[in-house]
């Protein structure tokens, strides 16, 4: 059957495989493979030799960064240059543009399927919306299924859901090819069933080894209180997670935390639900930062303009609900804010992924983890046991070797707060711990060391900050017209203890100091508000 005879896409030649494995990739008629890294090349090599073993359906697992579409782009090439069909799916918008400008600069043909865009169905390659091609081919009648000789599934930890099951089912004689950083369930389970073999790009550790991702700086509070947030699906249920994180205290310790770790790096945030994540910009908004909301509701035309503005510089933060998870470019972000607890593995893998991209004057990516996800996770460079079987899970190597107790334990440098691991020297600041242990004093909300049990010790905070706090605090009291006493109770509030000097130099607040006093205000009011509704 000739493959413009077969309109359902049922490619009738069992060999497909074989047409498409043969040839070298770096043949000088395939366009897409000219600039492509050696480990991409590699890679691509990979994939033709398992399709030449007979698999049917190898899975690409490449880091956030790596230049997956690229990879694609050079395998649909390859394909095409052989007279294939081939049909990329992906589940949002973003990821459809993003494939089509690749195949677009490589100078492949491709159609695009997707609500408000004009079909072109005789084009040998199709970048089709998931939701777009199974209401119109599968579920409904509005056109026929686009013939394929090969599926590239994109995201393809997503593979799992019915809609790309039904699509991949009407290609049985197709080969499958997924891309995905992170290749399990939203319970860390593998896909197995759907793919039958992992081709592994190199690690997030040699990427950045090799310039192509930027290293990270981790610092860490002490951990949410979760107990009693329940579990569905491999995951916390985000109402419950979000009555427990959307409190003022935690609010103005992100706020407090950005101002001093992270002040002017464009930043992404990611809230536990809507609410939290207007509550979040909100509060960047009163403590001087141009920062904005996005969510599944936001309009497109809005959401590409706050994105825009992230880009040049106009807008400071954008907080978010679950919307930049996949499918989003930004390279010159250069901070991010977990302020979304996950079980998830893969969820945790995919937000940090967002800010490794390299960009002109960036040196490394900032996270700010208010979640505990790096005591659960471990560090975004550390490597992952994938695998494809269903009954089994991911784990992060050094996670599995510190429960074992057989790896030094992540915790906090004393003085920096960076996370690091324990008994080494901190790679932020250089401090170097002593042999006889140290006394610490616990204070809540703030940045600190962490033991091996989790428990976070100290605040990272010098006598010169602690001095440099009161007087700012008494600058507040100035202005304000507070009682002399204000600015001493306010910082026994913030380190457990009276300051050493009952006067000091009054000093003009910093956005840090501003955004803590802030929350401890909402907090007294809240406090205030439920002790009248109880009388």
């Amino acid at each position: 059957m000739m493959l413009n005879e077969n309109p359902r896409g049922r490619a009738g030649d069992a060999g497909v495989s074989d047409s498409v494995a043969a040839g070298k990739l770096d043949s000088p008629e395939h366009r897409a493979s000219r600039n492509l890294r050696q480990y991409q090349r590699d890679v691509l090599d990979q994939l033709h030799a398992a399709f030449a073993e007979g698999k049917r359906a190898p899975l690409i697992v490449a880091a956030t960064g790596s230049g997956k579409t690229v990879m694609a782009a050079a395998a649909i090439d390859h394909a095409v240059d052989r007279g294939h069909r081939v049909l990329f799916l992906a589940h949002r918008r973003e990821l459809i543009h993003q494939a089509h400008r690749k195949l677009y600069d490589q100078g492949i043909d491709a159609g695009v399927i997707l609500a408000g865009h004009p079909a072109r169905q005789g084009a040998p390659v199709q970048v089709a919306s998931v939701q777009t091609l199974h209401a119109r081919a599968v579920r409904g009648s509005a056109m026929d299924l686009p013939p394929a000789d090969m599926v590239v599934i994109d995201e393809a930890h997503h593979a799992t859901a019915r809609t790309y099951q039904a699509i991949v089912a009407a290609y049985p004689d197709a080969v499958v090819v997924g891309l995905t950083a992170t290749p399990c369930r939203g319970d860390g389970r593998g896909l197995g069933g759907i793919f039958d073999c992992i081709i592994e790009a190199p690690s997030v550790a040699d990427l950045i080894a090799g310039g192509f991702l930027v290293p990270t700086r981790v610092y860490a509070p002490d951990q949410p209180d979760l107990i009693g947030v329940r579990t569905e699906r491999g995951d916390y249920v985000e109402s419950q997670l979000a009555e427990r994180m959307d409190k003022p205290k935690l609010i103005g310790s992100i706020i407090e935390h950005w101002h001093r770790l992270a002040d002017q790096r464009r930043t992404v945030v990611f809230a536990t639900g809507v609410l939290h994540s207007v509550h979040l910009r909100d509060e960047f908004r009163r403590s001087g930062v141009a920062a904005e909301h996005l969510d599944g509701s936001t309009p497109i035309a809005e959401r590409e303009a706050v994105l825009a503005g992230l880009a040049r510089g106009s807008v400071d933060v954008v907080c978010n609900a679950m919307i930049l998870t996949e499918g989003w470019d930004r390279p010159d972000a250069a901070a991010l804010i977990l302020a979304r607890p996950t079980k998830s593995l893969g969820l945790y893998r995919q937000m940090v992924g967002r800010v490794l991209r390299p960009a002109p004057g960036k040196v490394d990516a900032l996270i700010l983890d208010h979640a505990g996800a790096v005591y659960e996770h471990g560090l975004p460079e550390e490597p992952i046991e994938w695998t494809l079987a269903p009954d089994k899970r991911a784990e992060t190597s050094a996670q599995k070797s510190r429960a074992a107790g057989a790896a030094p334990t992540l915790t906090t440098c004393p003085e920096c707060s960076a996370v690091r691991m324990g008994g080494s020297a901190c790679t932020a600041c250089g401090w170097r711990p002593t042999p006889r242990g140290q006394s610490f004093e616990v204070i809540d909300g703030t940045l600190g060391r962490v033991d091996a049990t989790g428990a976070t010790q100290g605040d990272g905070f010098t006598a010169a900050d602690r001095l440099r706090w009161h007087s700012m605090l008494a600058g507040i009291a100035s202005s304000k017209g507070y009682n002399s006493g204000w600015a001493a109770h306010k910082y026994k509030e913030k380190f457990g203890q009276w300051p050493p000097n009952r006067t000091v130099v009054t000093e003009p607040p910093s956005p840090e100091v501003l955004a803590w006093v802030r929350s401890r205000q909402i907090a007294y009011a809240k406090a205030m508000e439920k002790k009248g509704a109880a009388r």
